[in-house]
């Protein structure tokens, strides 16, 4: 296994945001990969996250809904607060067993000010806008959000799963600092057009499921071994066996060249990602502190243009099976909204 040499710490953005190169995604400690974990293993995890320079936290009123940023505010206490960036996200209503989108001003006031009692905070550092709602000119969400910012209640902006053209409508309301979208070894439609708009107006990328996932990690064993409740086997399409079987050759290959590297499948897909670029922080999620530990050491893994090459041809666009999501999901390719002169609310 890969030796870590430091987690580091990079810019995320061009508005003064700095946060380790490595952040943690918490959603899988609360939410849709099986039952939830037991809260003092989950904090104990985040301590040590923390005391190992992983001190990007990432989370969402989604998540569980609700329940892990109760988490989040709980591993935060007592002096911990100062030692991370804290990011959250709103977007989706939920009432009566029901879910929408929502980027209305009203709606973005109350997300923000019910995750912050949650979380146990006066201020959440990066606040993304989870999904986009299709119905609200993207001009009027982001000016609700820069009234948060002038009211000390978030400090930066952020969007999430947002197409090119929204990213830039809203970062001339005011500056995104991030955009966070799917990218991994199997996940790279987002290269062709929103990377280049976050690079040319300075906006920090941030890369969830880096590890498709899960799957870079354990291959098929990581659905034969998962619980009846984890979403990945019923709701995500690569995860289903018409699809599971083909991909798994990816895993293979990955795996192969992880043994002639002298580290895991994981921390090779993971590699991968940080070689990106520097204005890239991947998000992996984990519930295991050994998992932690390889996903650190990912930052140790050097490779060569050639050895990125090769990566990426086990898993080109032809050879993965099934999308990302299901279909209708939103995501950056249904996120255009409607021109600000349209807008008749308040």
């Amino acid at each position: 296994m890969a030796a870590s040499a430091g987690v580091g710490r990079m810019k995320l953005g061009s508005q003064g945001l700095e946060v380790s190169r490595q952040g943690l995604g918490c959603m899988g400690m609360s939410a849709f990969y099986g039952p939830p974990k037991p809260d003092a293993d989950m904090i104990a995890l985040i301590h040590h996250a923390v005391n190992s320079g992983v001190t990007f936290l990432d989370t969402s009123d989604l998540y569980g809904p609700y329940t892990n940023e109760i988490l989040l505010g709980k591993a935060l206490q007592g002096g911990v607060r100062d030692k991370v960036e804290l990011a959250s996200k709103f977007a989706f209503y939920l009432e009566d067993g029901k879910r929408e989108i929502r980027g209305d001003p009203a709606y973005v006031r109350s997300a923000c000010q019910a995750s912050l009692q949650r979380l146990g905070v006066d201020c959440i550092d990066l606040y993304y806008q989870h999904r986009i709602d299709s119905r609200v000119p993207i001009e009027v969400t982001i000016g609700a959000l820069k009234e948060l910012v002038e009211d000390g209640k978030i400090k930066y902006i952020g969007l999430s799963e947002a197409s090119a053209s929204t990213i830039r409508r809203a970062h001339a309301v005011h500056p995104i600092t991030a955009v966070q979208l799917e990218w991994s070894l199997w996940s790279r439609d987002v290269e062709e057009e929103i990377i280049p708009t976050c690079r040319e107006l300075g906006i920090g990328i941030v890369a969830y499921s880096p590890l498709g996932r899960g799957f870079f990690s354990s291959g098929t064993k990581l659905i034969e071994n998962a619980p009846e409740q984890d979403s990945r086997k019923s709701y995500f399409p690569r995860f289903q066996p018409e699809n599971l079987a083909q991909n798994a050759v990816i895993f293979e290959r990955v795996n192969d060249m992880a043994k002639r590297k002298g580290c895991t499948s994981s921390q090779l897909a993971l590699a991968w990602v940080h070689h990106q670029g520097s204005d890239v922080c991947p998000i992996p999620g984990t519930t295991k502190i050994e998992n932690l530990k390889q996903n650190i050491g990912a930052l140790s893994v050097k490779l060569t243009p050639e050895e990125m090459a090769e990566l990426e041809s086990y898993a080109s666009v032809d050879v993965v099976k099934g999308d990302r999501y299901p279909e209708q999901v939103a995501t950056w390719k249904n996120s255009d909204t409607p021109p600000l002169s349209s807008w008749k609310g308040e």
